[in-house]
């Protein structure tokens, strides 16, 4: 499974990463390096916790992350 994260730098000059296969899943940064840093995270958090409570995951052996 390869998530795609979408890079977009605000009009105050912070960073938005998103996920877009993970609905909901973004996060703000200082810089490109910090918002991709923090929306990976979440977005491992999101995974496991869908699987903790038994709710659908796509099947995968392992993630990769691409910044666009």
């Amino acid at each position: 499974m390869t998530l795609s994260i979408e890079l977009e730098q605000e009009v105050d000059g912070r960073w938005i990463a998103a996920v877009a296969a993970l609905p909901g899943v973004l996060a703000y940064g200082v810089t490109e390096t910090d918002a991709v840093a923090k929306v990976q995270a979440l977005a491992l958090r999101v995974l496991a916790d869908r699987l903790e409570h038994g709710q659908a995951v796509p099947e995968f052996l392992n993630v990769t992350f691409l910044a666009a």
